[in-house]
């Protein structure tokens, strides 16, 4: 049963209160998925005795550093079930947040431009068929239809032989979404609590009993990470190690320009993707920088030479000027799927390893930890996605599916 809401607090869009001494699960990072989670915690679980601690600002790590694309078309079974899961609650969420967030379905292609990326294309887009995804191979000249400011000329550098296309997919204004979760989540009691920072566990045994945080210690009957490129360094301060790296992943806008580009286009062999926002600027990004790091901030070889590459797919853009750059922290599994589920250390649960991919599943991401959290199993959704995978060996392997997980 769904609590009565809190009353309108007309000034802000949530409280901000001080943290109680105790509370029944706290979540650790106020970004897409926390938010995401503490929503469906009291949405579709009735546990609403809920705090969320951000040791910085509501949404202002990954969330605000994303490219906001939104897509299904992941080759694995698990992988598509759980992504395409996310894209349905997508595609209701506006009107049940009554949030306009701006989720535009205006369609993903990803390039093909050698004849392996014809072949898995071709396989993956048969895979997302038989999984329900919405997916279409394209020829040259359909590429060209969808998007006619793409450069198809055979004289390119790295000519592009086709491409798949999921039409669903598309973007979101993110910051939007923060602040519809946020706002829905403190409603129903919800407690968003920021300059938090978690710097250690409170442990009966092997047990998790509560936080150690800069505004004293809090207990909880459970807790969850949602630290995205931090979560290996608070499961060191838990006990245990995570199998993640964490890296730089950047991105760029231009200025303003008209609207001009209908999709999003992908070239994972080219590496560079490219949207147009809302107002009118280009997104663009490429693959994570090699090194691990945890700066918010990437290298110049990279931005140069994503350029190159945007620069010959649309030529339409040479002129285009780059605004500010920025960067986010991803952490990657050995496999390039997600972490979601139980850790060694009771009642502690962790949700991390999206790599590039975390906005995208935000939906599914929190509606799956929500109810691992609440009922201490993982949800069929999220079950192949537990830590146990890399003794087992029963991996997820996107990294060799997609060679990129964007």
């Amino acid at each position: 049963m769904t609590p009565e809401p809190l009353p309108e607090h007309p000034d802000f869009l949530w409280r901000n209160p001080e943290p109680r001494s105790s509370y029944d699960v706290v979540i650790v990072g106020a970004g897409g998925h926390g938010l995401a989670t503490a929503y469906y915690l009291a949405k579709n679980h009735g546990i609403t005795n809920v705090a969320v601690l951000e040791k910085g600002w509501l949404a202002g790590g990954n969330m605000a550093r994303n490219t906001t694309i939104i897509r299904s078309n992941y080759l694995w079974d698990e992988s598509a079930a759980i992504y395409e899961h996310a894209l349905k609650l997508w595609e209701r969420l506006p009107e049940e947040l009554g949030y306009d967030f701006l989720f535009s379905q205006r369609g993903v292609l990803n390039l093909a431009h050698t004849l392996q990326d014809v072949r898995e294309g071709v396989r993956r887009v048969g895979a997302n068929r038989l999984n329900g995804v919405d997916a279409q191979w394209l020829e040259p000249d359909e590429v060209a239809e969808v998007c006619p400011i793409l450069n198809v000329s055979p004289r390119t550098r790295y000519p592009v032989l086709g491409g798949t296309f999921q039409p669903r997919a598309g973007i979101a204004k993110h910051d939007h979404v923060a602040w519809a979760l946020a706002r829905r989540a403190d409603e129903m009691g919800v407690d968003l609590i920021q300059g938090c920072e978690v710097t250690g566990f409170l442990k009966d045994g092997d047990r998790v009993v509560g936080v150690e945080t800069s505004h004293g210690r809090i207990l909880a009957d459970r807790v969850g990470l949602a630290a995205a490129g931090h979560s290996s360094v608070l499961a060191q301060r838990a006990g245990f190690r995570l199998p993640v790296q964490s890296h730089p992943l950047q991105a760029l806008v231009s200025e303003l320009h008209e609207p001009v580009h209908p999709t999003v286009v992908m070239s994972n062999h080219v590496h560079v993707y490219v949207s147009q926002a809302h107002k009118g600027e280009l997104v663009m990004g490429a693959g994570i920088d090699a090194y691990n790091g945890y700066g918010q901030r990437g290298s110049f070889h990279v931005i140069e030479q994503q350029m190159a590459a945007a620069v010959e797919l649309f030529p339409i853009f040479a002129r285009a000027h780059v605004l500010r750059t920025w960067g986010g922290i991803v952490d990657v599994t050995p496999d390039a799927s997600p972490i979601i589920g139980t850790t060694p250390v009771d009642n502690l649960y962790v949700n991390c390893g999206w790599g590039t991919g975390g906005f995208k599943a935000t939906p599914a991401a929190g509606w799956t930890f929500a109810h691992t959290i609440a009922t201490g199993e993982p949800h069929p959704l999220n079950a192949p996605f537990a830590l146990e995978r890399f003794t087992t060996g029963a991996l997820i392997d996107e990294h060799g599916a997609a060679a990129v997980a964007h």
